[in-house]
């Protein structure tokens, strides 16, 4: 049961990843589809039969407390659940939950990254004010540039033989930006949250792929931000773009 009472916007309507999977409920479903929670758990039981027969499972029911304390019924779906039951929705409504998923995803996949740069670390942290035995600071320095390196390497593995916008533009003598602003104009790239993305129409095609980038911010905190680059299928359809 999810338990709304005392908890945030998103603590209150998107279920932590369970297993390693990442679900969203009914309840986030409607805001974001700005339709009923009531409409939204019908359209939800009347598709599940289809999705029974073919994938040999019902959706998970659940339920979570109001704000009167009662508790109410809502489903928790998987990804591949959401845009199942999004199919029957309009264009912006399906567009609105593909951008959700989108920054589910990425937040996770962060959180999971920074995580995981704790952990190695951790191996080498000292106590505030005092020195490891034997290690100098330069040392220290030289280790979190190998560890960031290396986690830097595996989230960029998927793009690894990809390219860039400079790389598919300069035949034609267009920079990055300038083939970054065709394709916003053919409507195939968006800017969001500070950084180029597909629109929905072009989403789960294999064009392309995220490569990540360390940076610290003002606050001295490590961040990652990613930036498109475009697989082999990705660079062919530009092309057939530009013409």
């Amino acid at each position: 049961m999810i338990n709304q009472q005392g908890m945030n916007r998103t603590e209150s309507q998107t279920l932590r990843a369970v297993d390693g999977e990442q679900r969203m409920t009914s309840m986030e479903i409607a805001e974001l589809t700005g339709k009923t929670h009531f409409n939204v758990m019908k359209a939800i039981r009347n598709m599940e039969p289809a999705w029974l027969k073919v994938g040999q499972f019902h959706f998970e029911l659940t339920s979570y407390l109001d704000a009167q304390g009662k508790e109410r019924p809502c489903y928790s779906l998987t990804k591949t659940e959401c845009l199942y039951i999004a199919t029957k929705f309009n264009d912006e409504a399906r567009a609105r939950l593909v951008l959700r998923w989108q920054q589910l995803e990425e937040d996770r996949r962060e959180a999971l990254e920074w995580e995981r740069w704790k952990a190695r670390w951790s191996q080498i942290e000292r106590p505030q004010g005092q020195r490891l035995l034997g290690v100098s600071d330069e040392e220290i320095l030289d280790e979190a540039d190998d560890i960031i390196g290396d986690e830097l390497d595996e989230l960029n593995r998927d793009s690894d033989d990809c390219y860039t916008p400079t790389d598919i533009g300069a035949p034609f003598g267009l920079e990055g930006r300038d083939l970054n602003s065709f394709l916003c104009d053919k409507g195939v790239i968006h800017w969001s949250k500070g950084q180029w993305r597909l629109t929905p129409k072009y989403l789960h095609q294999g064009l392309t792929e995220d490569r990540s980038f360390i940076y610290h911010g003002r606050n001295g905190h490590r961040k990652t931000q990613s930036r498109l680059v475009w697989t082999e299928k990705g660079r062919d359809f530009v092309l057939g773009l530009i013409g």
